[in-house]
C-alpha cells in the first residue's frame, strides 16, 4: 500500500465514512473482504439502489459481482478507489450530499447523473461506465489501463 492510500485508508476511518460503509454492507449481509490498495470489497451486493454494478461509502467498495469477477475488474475497482479518495477529501459524509447534487446536475444537463457530475469525472467516466461527451453509444468503448498495473518497464 502507498503512503497516499494508506492516508485515505486512516482518513477514511476517522471521518466515520468506512464504518457507515461497514454498517452497509452488514445490513445488505454482503461479503466484506480485504481487497487492493487498503479496500474493503463487499461482494454479492443485492439491495435495488442504487443501479449501478458497484459503489463506495469510505474505504468500501461494494459490488453486486462475487468476489472473484469484482477483483478480476481492475479498471472499475480503479474508478471506485478514487471515489474511496474523493470521501477523504469532502471528510467522510459529506460527499454523500455532494454527490447527490453533482448526479442531478448531471442528470438534468446531460441526461444520465454521471456524465456532467464532477465526481465521476474525476474518477474516470468511461472507467465507470458512464458515457463521455460527445461519444455516440455505438462508438468503440476502449477501456481505460489497468490502475493497479506495475509500471512498464521499456525492454
Amino acid at each position: 500500500m502507498t503512503p497516499g492510500e494508506q492516508l485515505r485508508q486512516i482518513a477514511n476511518a476517522v471521518n466515520g465514512s468506512t464504518l457507515l460503509g461497514l454498517l452497509l454492507a452488514g445490513a445488505a449481509r454482503t461479503s466484506v473482504s480485504a481487497g487492493p490498495a487498503g479496500l474493503l470489497v463487499a461482494c454479492d451486493y443485492r439491495w435495488r439502489l442504487p443501479v449501478a454494478r458497484a459503489f463506495t461509502v469510505g474505504n468500501v467498495v461494494l459490488f453486486r459481482a462475487g468476489r472473484a469477477e469484482a477483483l478480476a475488474d481492475r479498471v472499475l475497482l480503479g474508478h471506485e478507489a478514487r471515489h474511496c479518495t474523493q470521501y477523504a477529501w469532502c471528510l467522510g459524509v459529506p460527499f454523500l450530499p455532494l454527490y447527490f447534487v453533482a448526479a442531478a446536475w448531471s442528470l438534468w444537463r446531460t441526461g444520465n447523473p454521471g456524465t456532467g457530475n464532477v465526481f465521476e469525472r474525476h474518477a474516470g467516466l468511461r472507467a465507470g461506465g458512464y458515457p463521455e461527451p460527445g461519444i455516440r453509444p455505438s462508438d468503440p468503448d476502449p477501456r481505460p489501463e489497468d490502475p493497479f498495473a506495475p509500471d512498464h518497464y521499456e525492454v
